[in-house]
């Protein structure tokens, strides 16, 4: 696989494109603290990247809290939580249409292919202001496995009819460059600040600071001239 000659763009949505990583620890100590179980921001960044059921499995096996509320009703509490949040508290990250810009620019399709709800990712590209943008919009809610697993790369590669060796993502978390990595794809990983010196982004292609930088440092690396007037 290299870098030099993409065929298309893959995104994750959570903490790449919108900032909903605080919102996603709102939702969650909310539903868990109902039921109980308080969870630290420690205890929320563990499971950064992980699909939603993934989530209260993951607390659920450290915090046990009893048969009810069940783990789906916890789960699809949190998803309902988070519809909510992201529609009116959702903002873009730093950098994101310069980047989608940028690829644009080069001719690129892209796609989304997340760990989140369909659900959730549909009323994150509406207050985004984003339908359209993308070609396909894959969640893993009905994968096997979510990340790390690569299924929901991989499926986002079919439906675009590009090989995954040929596909581009752009993750933040180590979940969803783990993910990336395993379908072959080459990855972009845009960590949060307090992760920018984890030393599992090391399996990344590029670590960037802010999607600001993929317009010089994408460019770069796959030998494209930047863009006029990004």
């Amino acid at each position: 696989m290299s870098l030099l000659n993409p065929k298309a763009v893959i995104f994750d949505m959570d903490g790449l494109m919108i900032d909903s990583e605080p919102l996603w620890h709102v939702a969650e100590q909310a539903v868990f603290g109902a039921a109980g179980v308080e969870l630290s921001t420690e205890d929320c960044n563990d499971t950064t990247g992980l699909r939603i059921d993934e989530v209260v499995a993951f607390h659920a096996a450290r915090k046990p809290w009893g048969d009810t509320p069940t783990q789906a009703e916890v789960a699809r509490g949190i998803v309902d939580k988070m519809v909510e949040l992201v529609k009116t508290e959702g903002k873009p990250m730093a950098g994101l249409e310069t980047a989608l810009s940028f690829f644009e620019s080069k001719g690129l399709p892209l796609a989304v292919a997340s760990s989140s709800h369909m659900v959730l990712l549909e009323a994150a590209l509406e207050g985004l202001g984003l339908v359209g943008r993308f070609k396909h919009v894959i969640s893993a809610e009905h994968e096997p496995y979510g990340k790390p697993h690569p299924g929901v790369y991989i499926t986002a590669a079919k439906a675009l009819g590009v090989p995954p060796e040929n596909c581009l993502a752009l993750e933040d978390s180590v979940n969803g460059t783990l993910a990336a990595k395993a379908a072959k794809m080459a990855c972009i990983s845009v960590p949060e600040a307090h992760n920018l010196e984890d030393a599992r982004f090391a399996i990344a292609d590029i670590k960037l600071s802010c999607l600001d930088q993929v317009r010089t440092q994408a460019a770069e690396l796959c030998a494209w001239e930047p863009a006029a007037g990004l």
